[in-house]
């Protein structure tokens, strides 16, 4: 199988612990033993050419200076997009397109079950994630938020769709990816996969205090990239509470029953019955 995966990497040297997050991330990858080019768009990150070239993975490497950003802004995931896209439609043998993050443990048999899809065109994630904190493993249902691992299997046809629709939307720093990228399923018309059941994604907590991200900035961010996403729905006729319902909207969005185990039906059912009342009884409180 052919994969182009989508994904970009901290500065390298700045924090260890995010260092060897980073490289067990791209041992993962490698482990799967499946032919994988990585699509990398980087915002002048130190070390990290020479970090991949170490690692001796095939890759697409560019450089878009923070310069080029408007001011204050440090990366943008829709320009990593973009540039993915055009990469995907230009190579004639990619069969998937993979989103994900740098600090997580990719599971070695995503692409025995991604093979086992009688689809042509699909979307598939893997949610919830279990987190790894201070070198604990957490239990593998609690409904953690982030979706750190997104496939894409699509046409030529819905890879020129893709970048259509996005040509309009913006998108930089922290957040908001996971709505987007559901959305985007949507308006590809394309099914949607849970692949708990079958494969587990490990996510490790970051380095954040080695970098300014603390949570007012990333709340900030979240909010101007609620804004974009805003537009990108009324641009395509989606509903906005994929901006507004948060992971209540998105779980509901690729549930289906035949993607149900135990875990993954607990933490439905911790999510929506429990912290959703969890959440009006603290409202009051307050009130």
């Amino acid at each position: 199988m052919k994969a182009l995966w989508l994904v970009s990497f901290r500065p390298i040297g700045k924090s260890k612990v995010n260092d060897i997050y980073q490289s067990i991330f791209v041992e993962s990858v490698k482990s799967l033993d499946e032919d994988i080019t990585f699509s990398l768009t980087q915002f002048d990150e130190q070390n990290v050419k020479q970090f991949i070239d170490n690692k001796n993975i095939k890759n697409f490497y560019i450089n878009i200076p923070k310069r080029e950003l408007p001011n204050n802004k440090k990366y943008s995931n829709k320009l990593m997009l973009d540039n993915a896209l055009s990469q995907f439609l230009n190579n004639d043998n990619f069969e998937y397109l993979i989103y994900s993050t740098a600090d997580i443990i990719v599971p070695n048999n995503l692409f025995k079950i991604l093979s086992k899809i009688n689809e042509s065109n699909f979307c598939a994630l893997i949610y919830p994630n279990t987190h790894i904190t201070n070198g604990i493993v957490k239990n593998n249902f609690w409904p953690h938020y982030g979706i750190d691992l997104i496939v894409f299997k699509i046409s030529k046809e819905k890879a020129l769709k893709f970048q259509k629709i996005i040509k309009p939307y913006n998108q930089y720093d922290w957040g908001i990816n996971e709505n987007f990228y559901i959305a985007a399923s949507e308006a590809l018309n394309l099914k949607r996969l849970n692949l708990f059941k079958h494969c587990n994604v490990m996510k490790f907590d970051n380095d954040f205090k080695a970098f300014t991200e603390d949570r007012n900035w990333q709340i900030k961010s979240w909010k101007e990239n609620q804004g974009y996403l805003l537009d990108f729905l009324k641009y395509n006729n989606l509903s906005q509470l994929y901006a507004y319902g948060s992971y209540y909207y998105l779980i509901f969005k690729f549930f289906r029953f035949r993607d149900l185990n135990f875990n993954l039906l607990l933490s439905y059912l911790i999510f929506y019955p429990y912290n959703f009342f969890k959440k009006i009884f603290n409202f009051f409180k307050k009130n």
